[in-house]
């Protein structure tokens, strides 16, 4: 009877994330215009049962987002939807979002707040140092304005950020929130990278972009929609997984 309530409750908590995954996927509500792509935010639900329900559920809620992804790459095609058809661009890197965000909140609460903070801090130089370099790039070259605007947007995201949960939450929630950017940048780069073995010349000529640059493009639409879908996914992800622990 316990074992049969748990899978139950289990299958429960799957049907409800992965149905507001679809619904995020269904509205506005779910992407986020970045340049010539969208930053989705589908992959909160994902986030959300793995730190609270443990791999399994993630990587099942994972699987539902993969194949709505598939769907609607189909009933709703866009220049670059042909990539999606290909389940190892669609759906394996969201499994893997349930199962690598899971292990890192599980090590994290192993490791203390301590080391956490510095893992965060580490991350954050890291997206900042990037992100300035390419500023420099491109003002030294003359380049493109808007790639420097955008970047100097990001830094200013990204320090606002930190500066936020340094004074908000201190060593506080710190596993949820390092977690929530390594499923997050799963999603994002794991995916981006996919495309970009098996279909980078394709993808980048498909954007109207130079193919002679394609691995330069998209790094940078991973750095673009990475950084705005880890900052969404830290606020939201931290404030209802704080409410439901506050309440268990």
């Amino acid at each position: 009877m316990i074992k049969k309530s748990l899978n139950i409750r289990r299958l429960t908590i799957i049907g409800v994330l992965g149905a507001i995954s679809v619904i995020l996927g269904m509205t506005p509500l779910g992407f986020i215009p970045v340049g010539p792509t969208r930053a989705t935010i589908m992959h909160i639900p994902v986030l959300i049962g793995a730190i609270m329900e443990g791999p399994i559920i993630g990587g099942f809620v994972g699987l539902i987002f993969g194949l709505f992804s598939i769907f609607q790459a189909i009933t709703a095609p866009t220049p670059v939807s042909f990539v999606f058809y290909n389940p190892l661009v669609s759906i394996l890197p969201r499994v893997l979002i349930g199962i690598t965000t899971y292990y890192t909140y599980s090590a994290l609460r192993k490791l203390g707040n301590k080391r956490s903070m510095g893992i965060l801090y580490t991350i954050f130089i890291g997206i900042i140092s990037y992100l300035s370099y390419g500023i420099y790039k491109n003002i030294i070259s003359s380049r493109n304005t808007w790639i420097t605007i955008m970047n100097s947007v990001l830094i200013l995201l990204s320090l606002a950020i930190l500066y936020f949960i340094h004074n908000r939450f201190k060593d506080k929630a710190l596993d949820v929130i390092i977690s929530t950017i390594v499923g997050t940048l799963t999603n994002t780069l794991g995916v981006l990278s996919m495309i970009y073995f098996l279909y980078a010349e394709k993808f980048v000529e498909a954007l109207g972009g130079n193919v002679d640059t394609a691995r330069k493009i998209i790094v940078g639409i991973g750095i673009t929609n990475g950084i705005p879908e880890s900052i969404i996914a830290i606020i939201i992800v931290t404030a209802v997984v704080s409410n439901i622990k506050a309440k268990k």
